[in-house]
């Protein structure tokens, strides 16, 4: 999955090591692609879109106070969430013959890295 290995280390750095090869080997590592887009003549953009799901567990803290009555236990929750994040990884190639070769990348949003 693009999401395993890309969050594995900087994406950028992962994608730009595919750049002058040809696009089957992006294919081989993470499948095929979610979109394609004709962007020109014998140009073409990639798209591989991962949700990646993390889930951001609940606090409980408390605290004694001092109240006319005398001493007083208030606690704080926070529940926990499940934080979804969309990311997009695209890479741009070229036609060279029968083959496309990965021309560029654009680099994914800041949290997908």
């Amino acid at each position: 999955m693009v999401g395993t290995a890309l969050l594995a280390s900087c994406a950028s750095q992962v994608m730009k090591n595919y750049v002058g090869g040809p696009l089957e080997v992006v294919m081989l590592d993470y499948g095929p692609p979610d979109n394609v887009i004709e962007i020109g003549a014998g140009e073409r953009a990639y798209q591989w879109r991962r949700v990646n799901t993390e889930a951001v567990t609940g606090t409980t803290s408390g605290e004694v106070r001092q109240t006319r009555h005398g001493e007083r236990y208030e606690v704080s929750e926070s529940p926990g969430y499940v934080k979804e994040t969309e990311c997009f990884y695209t890479f741009y190639a070229r036609a060279a013959g029968t083959r496309w070769i990965v021309t560029n990348f654009r680099k994914p949003k800041l949290e997908c890295e």
